[in-house]
């Protein structure tokens, strides 16, 4: 195999843990070269019809490419063709790259079209394929990989070489992409044989993995070594986690989830300091848009002041649940602020008309990465007037900028400070800091913005439908009241327009098409979300979709041999191999949130079974998690939980009644992690009582509102008096 190991020279990117497979490009790629043959739009290709607006970013290059399915699958067995399998998604700045250099360069085009059968994918519609082939390409990269990914298969799928991104030609050390295409073109036309047995063990590794067995217990002990773990890698100087030189850096929100919780409730200081003194230089740092809210997918760096400037829907709906919990655990106002400022930006820019969630915004802006994220201060001095010097001084601007001669908003300095340096008191400051930053925001609404992938995928928008629900269960006012509309009207379209008649999820909207069965993360992030927004405002068909989902899973995903589950069902067909892995990426675990849906379910129905599959899964991973817990946040979270001994609590009350709010407020409580808190109005008891069966023989007590406190289906006498109710920082 001599040609092909000569062409192996990986896109460089850095060695993470197995959690953190992302694109990273070394520094001196930073600045490709602008493409050597654009050119004229080219007809349009096999992608003409699809709806993926990554998939339609390349419908017009010269590169004749397929969407995966039987037809390209079939012509690459027929005219027996490798298939060179390019996996991206309409965010990714290295993606971009790729597509103006190579894909839109008609020799090399020609080159691909001639001797290979080109197929691209989008990562967000087709995780599965995804999953399998990102496998492939860390174990022919040494552990690395990223996007795009770019993958060399066997026409019956098997993997024989694999890469990231590659420019035209040979430059710093990274092959060119046409010496590659020339290089496995030679070895498939005269070493088939050593092509094919690469193909084979390949395919073999990533099949052993997909199903490795590693039963065992997930206990404190457990948790305590996920966070002596953390304490390894913690960046004591600027937060956040890592490894040699703490960049480039990732938010890894389930990670901080845990710290926050298990900080809670073991009363380990260290574990809350790592996670607070993270999210506070987050929210201070570039990876933070400071004017429009939101965050950024990653950091370049230690100090989080350059982001890679795509926004990802994932990101935030995870780190605005993280960062109400954070505010919830220390107090911080900052946290607060951070987490409604998120929520605000998704409704605002991320939110279709009918309640669906859109996917990602684009790291370029005409072209340029982070253009739409920059500033001068001549800008602010010509924006804001006598009000510039004070907003410079706060976001940390200078005159030479702080990267490639721009700015990029930071927010290192404190009221107290400004204050005494300006003389005005911290009140009228606020108020100056507000108007600039409204000026600042409708001024860089004027700018070309950066595109938008507006397709709706039901896993993100589960994700996304938990943190509006979490954030009205711990915002109160109009404020709450807005999240919770937001989210029941979320549910709603998830239940209306993302599931079949037959009751099936599909995994992706555009517009008015919904296509592509739902995957395992679709239907346990989906069911999460009901869940939650469940324990807000107890309406049963959140309950009854997400018991239906429950069943889906069982049904369709559930590995018999190993009591996990597959990734895939048992319909989706043609893929190498079923994947088996709790382990996490970008993404929370598929098995950790099915497994806590399985569990919480199990508590509100009193249904011993699903207990015990949620406990199940937790056993089927645990000697995967001793090694590695960190890899392993939703299952952290979980065992946590598990740990915790919580509570379901019944409260029994008109809603209007001040009485039954302040039976609820006192149980949801300063901390509401540990206890799932359900509202019943007396009039809607009895049908409640036939879904929830904890609940029969249960009413007001002597007329009053009334507080049940059980634990698989063991109930304390009722409570009317919420002086007794602890604030839930525990089921003990």
């Amino acid at each position: 195999m001599s040609l092909i190991a000569s062409t192996a020279l990986a896109a460089v990117s850095l060695v993470f843990a197995p959690w953190a497979q992302e694109k990273l490009v070394p520094e001196n790629a930073k600045k490709p070269a602008p493409a050597a043959n654009s050119q004229e739009k080219a007809p349009a290709s096999h992608l003409q019809g699809q709806s993926s607006p990554y998939l339609l970013q390349h419908l017009h290059n010269p590169v004749d490419w397929y969407p995966w399915g039987e037809e390209a699958l079939a012509r690459a067995k027929k005219e027996d063709k490798p298939i060179f399998l390019s996996i991206g998604y309409s965010a990714c700045h290295w993606c971009h790259v790729m597509k103006r250099e190579s894909f839109e360069n008609k020799e090399i085009a020609k080159f691909l079209n001639e001797h290979f059968i080109a197929i691209k994918v989008d990562r967000e519609e087709r995780p599965d394929i995804d999953e399998i082939y990102m496998a492939a390409t860390t174990k022919l990269n040494r552990g690395n990989g990223g996007w795009p990914m770019s993958v060399f298969l066997t026409p019956d799928l098997k993997p024989f070489y694999a890469g990231t991104y590659y420019p035209p030609s040979d430059r710093n050390g990274m092959p060119g992409f046409e010496r590659i295409l020339r290089g496995i073109h030679k070895v498939w036309t005269e070493k088939r044989d050593d092509v094919l047995e690469q193909a084979k063990r390949i395919t073999a590794a990533i099949a052993a993995d997909a199903n490795k067995e590693g039963f065992g217990d997930i206990n404190d002990k457990v948790l305590r070594l996920a966070l002596t773990f953390a304490e390894r890698r913690f960046d004591a100087l600027h937060g956040g986690f890592g490894q040699g030189g703490f960049a480039p850096k990732f938010p890894h929100a389930t990670e901080l989830a845990f710290l926050l919780r298990y900080g809670q409730r073991s009363g380990s200081k260290k574990a809350l300091e790592m996670a607070s003194h993270t999210l506070a230089s987050m929210a201070r740092g570039g990876i933070y848009d400071q004017i429009g809210g939101g965050f950024h997918r990653y950091s370049v760096d230690r100090e989080w002041l350059v982001p890679h400037f795509e926004k990802m829907l994932y990101d935030n709906a995870q780190l605005a649940v993280v960062y109400l919990e954070a505010w919830k655990a220390t107090g911080t106002e900052l946290f607060r602020e951070i987490a409604c400022e998120v929520l605000d930006y998704v409704a605002r820019e991320m939110t279709s008309e009918e309640g669906g969630f859109w996917s990602t915004t684009d790291a370029e802006s005409g072209g340029v990465e982070g253009q739409f994220f920059f500033w001068s201060t001549k800008e602010l001095r010509s924006l804001l007037g006598e009000d510039a010097d004070l907003a410079i001084s706060w976001w940390g601007l200078t005159e030479q900028g702080n990267f490639e001669g721009h700015n990029i908003l930071t927010r290192k300095r404190e009221l107290a400070d400004l204050a005494k340096e300006s003389g005005k008191p911290i009140q009228e400051i606020e108020s100056i800091l507000k108007k600039a930053k409204a000026t600042l925001y409708a001024a860089r609404k004027q700018r070309v913005a950066p595109g938008l992938d507006d397709k709706i995928l039901s896993s993100w928008n589960g994700l996304m439908l938990s943190a509006y629900a979490r954030a009205a269960r711990l915002l109160e006012g109009e404020r709450g009241q807005r999240y919770l509309a937001i989210a029941e009207k979320n549910a709603a379209f998830l239940l209306s327009k993302m599931q079949s008649k037959e009751g099936w999820l599909w995994r992706t909207r555009r517009g008015d098409k919904a296509h592509l069965t739902a995957h395992l993360e679709d239907y346990a992030f989906v069911a999460r979300g009901l869940l939650d927004l469940f324990e807000i405002d107890s309406d049963p068909r959140w309950l009854r979709s997400a018991q239906a989902f429950q069943a889906h899973m069982d049904a369709h995903y559930l590995d018999e041999h190993t009591g996990g589950y597959f990734s895939t069902g048992d319909y989706h067909k043609g893929l190498l191999v079923r994947m088996n892995s709790a382990q996490e990426g970008s993404l929370p675990s598929d098995v950790g949130v099915a497994a806590t849906v399985a569990y919480r379910l199990g508590m509100l129905l009193g249904d011993e079974k699903l207990i015990e599959r949620g406990l199940q899964l937790l056993r089927r991973h645990g000697a995967e998690v001793t090694h590695f817990p960190n890899a392993f946040g939703q299952l952290l979270l979980l065992a946590d939980f598990v740990q915790a001994r919580p509570e379901e609590a019944f409260v029994i009350g008109a809603a209007e009644d001040a009485r039954t709010k302040a039976l609820l407020k006192a149980l949801r409580g300063d901390w509401p992690c540990y206890r799932l808190v359900i509202h019943v109005e007396p009039a809607e008891l009895a049908a409640m009582q036939e879904l929830l069966p904890t609940l029969k023989g249960k009413g007001l007590v002597e007329g009053k509102p009334a507080a049940f406190l059980c634990r698989l289906g063991s109930c304390r006498a009722p409570i009317t008096d919420p002086k007794e109710l602890s604030g839930g920082k525990s089921g003990r």
